[in-house]
């Protein structure tokens, strides 16, 4: 099953930026080699971390298709498009190449907060056009709206381009919800990086991470020792990165991420409004975490 390939750890991938704004696209292949190197099984582009709404189409468009010839097949590919106009995405998933991915990561329509069956709505509508296979992207403190796993559970029964879910609601019984009734060949993946290893003993599959970008090596023996049981060594792991992973979102993300990757010299510590980079004092924080890391 296709699914399986989304097991473990994938990387959401910031977007590296120059000093004038402009996308960095040369930091940008040093992080993809980065993370494969130190063991992510799939990568995530223009997902949250990506900053995508500060992104052009044809920005998009070309960050997709570097991240497509730097990746060059050794990994997993999948491609963030979702939004909260339904006909906007259809238009989005035939017009990016995204013949060159693995799946697609679709967010659950922010903002608008519409009714669980408008949720239902939109991924069917969704399930009827999409060239790949979708992750659903629940992800209540961004979009203004939670998406139940009774409605998770009905979508992934009645729709059969949806493979798997990004759960990020820190929900724990609705986590355990969705692992007891989901589809048996349908993935649960966390969206919360500090909470991976609990909902992994619960039963998910894996993860889809901002930490990964960062603490790559021992992020993704964490998530590997979680999915083989092997709880002593992950709850060590865990405990050495539980601080570090609490700076990275300490003033939003990828703030964080990206003050991270230019102490260790993959990209700049450069962003596009409204983000903007940490405070002084949580540079000061993170550089201490980092020289005991």
């Amino acid at each position: 099953m296709i699914a399986n390939m989304f097991r473990g750890t994938g990387v959401a991938l910031v977007t590296p930026f120059k000093k004038d704004k402009s996308v960095d696209f040369p930091a940008l292949e040093k992080l993809v080699d980065h993370v494969i190197q130190h063991g992510v099984n799939y990568l995530v582009v223009l997902g949250t971390t990506g900053e995508p709404p500060t992104l052009s189409q044809e920005e998009k468009r070309n960050i997709l298709a570097c991240v497509i010839a730097k990746n060059n097949k050794r990994v997993p590919l999948v491609c963030g498009i979702g939004g909260n106009n339904t006909q906007a995405v259809i238009a989005q998933l035939s017009s990016y190449p995204v013949e060159h991915v693995d799946a697609i990561l679709s967010v659950s329509p922010y903002y608008s907060k519409p009714t669980q069956a408008g949720i239902i709505a939109h991924f069917k509508e969704l399930d009827k056009h999409t060239p790949r296979p979708i992750i659903l992207y629940n992800v209540p403190g961004r979009t203004g709206s939670n998406m139940l796993a009774i409605t998770t559970i009905q979508i992934a029964k009645e729709c059969k381009n949806m493979i798997a879910v990004k759960e990020a609601s820190g929900n724990m019984v609705q986590c355990m919800e969705l692992v007891q009734h989901k589809p048996d060949n349908f993935l649960v993946l966390s969206g919360d990086d500090n909470l991976a290893l609990a909902q992994i003993a619960c039963g998910f599959d894996g993860v889809i991470s901002v930490a990964a970008n960062c603490f790559t090596q021992k992020f993704c023996d964490l998530i590997q020792a979680s999915l083989r049981n092997d709880f002593i060594t992950a709850r060590q792991l865990q405990y050495q990165l539980l601080d570090g992973i609490d700076l990275l979102f300490a003033e939003g993300n990828p703030s964080g991420a990206k003050f991270v990757l230019s102490e260790m010299g993959i990209c700049a510590n450069e962003f596009r409004l409204p983000i903007v980079p940490v405070s002084s004092n949580t540079e000061l924080a993170i550089k201490a975490y980092l020289q005991a890391f």
